[in-house]
């Protein structure tokens, strides 16, 4: 199981990104997904998710309406755009599979997002 993200960077406040996350070795359009982050000092959390079909999403207050999350089940990839970024979103971005039915649980090894002028 591999789950690669890249697309991190340093970008001025208001800048955007594009992370990807590309995955193989498990069947990823039976897996939700997810993106975290984690800030020097902080704890991990959850910034989105995404259904196994792409239609159900869900965000974290801090983001909505800056951030949106995608996939695409025939690349085995998911995406996290990232609009209108401010230094409070410099973090280590994670992704994550999840399927609760079989305790699968995978994560990649984070993209580091750094937010400065």
């Amino acid at each position: 199981v591999q789950l690669v993200e890249s697309g991190g960077g340093l970008v001025q406040p208001g800048g955007s990104l594009r992370l990807s996350c590309a995955t193989s070795g498990f069947t990823f359009s039976t897996y939700v997904m997810r993106w975290y982050r984690q800030a020097p000092g902080k704890e991990r959390e959850s910034v989105a998710s995404i259904s196994v079909g792409g239609r159900i999403k869900n965000y974290a207050d801090s983001v909505k309406g800056r951030f949106t999350i995608s996939r695409d089940n025939a690349k085995s990839t998911v995406y996290l755009q990232m609009n209108s970024l401010k230094p409070e979103d410099t973090a280590v971005y994670y992704c994550n599979a999840l399927r609760v039915a079989l305790g699968s649980d995978y994560w990649g090894q984070g993209t580091q997002v750094t937010v400065s002028s």
